[in-house]
Parts: structure tokens; sequence; C-alpha cells
């Protein structure tokens, strides 16, 4: 396959930007990239002389008619503004998680880019990545059986983490808009859609103090406004239910687990912040004196490394032949929709409907050459 790069522009220049401009411009041949911009020009300039490319303005950005996609890295409040602007200057664009802070705002940008026929992604993209192609292939090939239900646990220390990452303290800086958006996307991508959801959020600790020993504000209070903790339930389309159980008031270290139970077996996932890890599959047994032990399944796919930019990347691919990118608006949107009922339900006690649904993305083919994979 040999298709035109396609001339790509960074907005937004922090920690994360690294890996996306690494990646974009060394590994993924589809993607040129032209320029990059951030709020303040002296971070747009340092990062354009490292990687080789323009430091420009977001107007100016905008106004190259040869820059086709966005790559969209700031905070998420900033998301909004950003991908209307440049879907309304004619440009695709892929953003960072969340598409929005609103689900409104979602919806509003989802119709502008069908208005004007362009293609809108968004972050996570860690479900093309070995690890979840390894368990979608094992799911799809029938290694479980039917599905029966699933459960994700996983925890966080945020007030470390908000003492080094200041967004954190901004909407859309919780631990379900944050962190659990990789969980729901990684089994809406595998397992399909949410019917229905209700769950229990708090924030037990508004005010935290700065731990980070380097930081300026070290010793300092903050202002938490958003959720640490949420217990949920997710009821989906297929006829099976899902626990999703995130606390952010624990350790540091990411105790991550997804569970995922057939009537043939059951699947246990590694952390879907990352593009690798091992699959493990337990196979049903009637020999209770000799139970079966876990068994790795072979990572067949490639990319278990930290492969973030695939996602623009397989939207640029998506977008020169024509067909629907894998991270695509409709799977962000009903993630974020899944995200607001959790937090609606909260409020009311109550079950909330899930009205959006969204097709399972085409899984990824293993290649046989070299270990890598195909995009297509």
């Amino acid at each position: 396959m040999n298709e035109k790069p396609m001339k790509s522009a960074v907005v937004g220049c922090g920690a994360i930007s690294d890996i996306y401009l690494t990646n974009m411009i060394n590994r993924f041949d589809i993607l040129e990239v032209a320029a990059c911009c951030a709020r303040n020009p002296e971070h747009a300039a340092r990062k354009a002389q490292q990687y080789g490319i323009k430091a420009s303005t977001y107007e100016e950005i905008l106004a190259d008619e040869s820059i086709e996609l966005i790559v969209n890295l700031t905070p998420a409040p900033a998301h909004y503004e950003i991908i209307k602007k440049a879907l309304e200057a004619g440009k695709h664009v892929y953003t960072e998680k969340s598409m929005t802070v609103s689900l409104e705002e979602a919806a509003e940008l989802v119709r502008l880019s069908e208005e004007k026929g362009l293609y809108l992604g968004s972050a996570p993209d860690t479900f093309l990545g070995s690890s979840f192609q390894t368990a979608r292939k094992a799911i799809d090939d029938g290694l479980i059986g039917e599905i029966t239900s699933c459960t994700i646990a996983a925890n966080r220390d945020l007030n470390f983490l908000c003492s080094i990452s200041s967004f954190l303290l901004m909407p859309g800086g919780g631990i379900c808009y944050d962190y659990g958006v990789y969980y729901l996307t990684a089994l809406v991508s595998i397992l399909g859609s949410v019917r229905r959801a209700c769950g229990i959020v708090r924030n037990p600790y508004p005010l935290r103090t700065n731990c980070n020993p380097s930081s300026p504000d070290f010793g300092k209070e903050m202002i938490h406004k958003n959720e640490s903790q949420v217990s949920a339930v997710l009821d989906f389309a297929d006829g099976f239910t899902g626990t999703f159980q995130l606390n952010g008031d624990s350790i540091i270290f990411d105790q991550a687990g997804i569970t995922i139970y057939g009537t043939r077996g059951i699947l246990r996932l590694p952390d879907p912040n990352q593009f690798g890890g091992e699959v493990l599959y337990l196979p049903a047994s009637f020999d209770f004196a000799n139970p079966p032990k876990p068994q790795s399944l072979p990572d067949i796919f490639g990319f278990s490394d930290n492969s973030r930019g695939i996602g623009p990347a397989e939207m640029a691919h998506a977008i020169r032949a024509g067909r629907p990118c894998r991270a695509g608006k409709e799977m962000a949107y009903h993630v974020l929709e899944i995200i607001t009922a959790i937090m609606k339900s909260s409020e009311t006690g109550s079950f909330c409907e899930i009205h959006s649904s969204c097709e399972r993305p085409r899984p990824l083919k293993p290649e046989a050459l070299n270990g890598v994979f195909s995009l297509d």
C-alpha cells in the first residue's frame, strides 16, 4: 500500500505530546507532521525545534489548506472550541480523551463533522494495541464461549497524581472521565454497546494537599471537585451485565483488572491504559482435583509498547481508503454517554438509559511476517 502521507498538525505541547510526535513522525509513514501550536508560544517553539517542525499559531494552522488533520492534545475543557474551529475550517480531527466534557457539546461536534463530511476520532486508542486485539480475537474465535458477565476493578492515588498533573483538577479530570474512559472504550471495542447504567459516584476528599516535593505548590491545598470513586453496573446490549469500580483514593501504583467470563472459559486482561500486557485464559474444567492453570495467550499482534499516535495514523489510512476509522466518533460518543449516565444515576438513584450505540471496530489482522499487522 503506497498512500499519500497526510499533512498533520499537533495542537497542545504538554507532556503527552512527546510520545505522539515521536511516533507520528518516526513510526507512521501515513502521517506528515508539519506544525505544532500551544497556548504558550514558547512551548510550541521548543517542541518545533526538538522535532524539526514548524511552530505556528492555531489560526495559521487552520488557514493552511495543505494541513488535512488536526491532532488535539489539549486538556479536556479546551476540546470543544478547538475541535469546532477545526471542523469549521474543513479539517479532520483526532482528539485526546474525552471528546468533550459535555455530552451535548459532543453531540454538536458529531453532527458538525457529519454535515461537513469530515472524520472525527478520539482517544483512547490503546484498544488497538496487542493485548486487547489478542483478547478480541480470542472472543471472536469463541475461545471462552458465550459472554455471561465482566468485571472491572482499578485504583489510583489521585492525591499524588493531582500534585504532578494539574489538569486532573480541571473539569473532565476525574477518575471516570480521565481514567475510566480507557476501561470503557476497551470493553465496548470488544463486547459492544451498553444499553443502560447505574452507579454511585463520590468525592470524599474535595480538599487535598500537594504532596509532590518537586512542585512549586508543594504543601499547598488543592481544590478537587471531580469524582474520585465510582461503582457502577453496566447492562450490555447483548444481554449480559458488567460491574465497574474505580477507586482514586488508594495507592499510587495502579492495580488494574478486567475479567471477562464466558460459558467455556475466562479471560483476564491487563491495564487498558497500556498497549501491551499478558492476556490470561482460564479454560473450563470439571477436574476439581487438578484445576486448570491460567494460560498466557500468544501475542500475534504488534504495538505492545507505547504506541500513542496509532489512532491518528489509523484514521489517516481510513480517510485515504474512504472507510470508517476504528477510534471513531461513534464509539467515543457512546463511551461519553455511558460516563454521563453513571454520573446522572448517582444523583437519581436509578438506572439511566443509553440512547446511543456503536458498532464494534473492525479487529486488526495479524501479518505473517515480522510480527507486525496491517491497519486495514
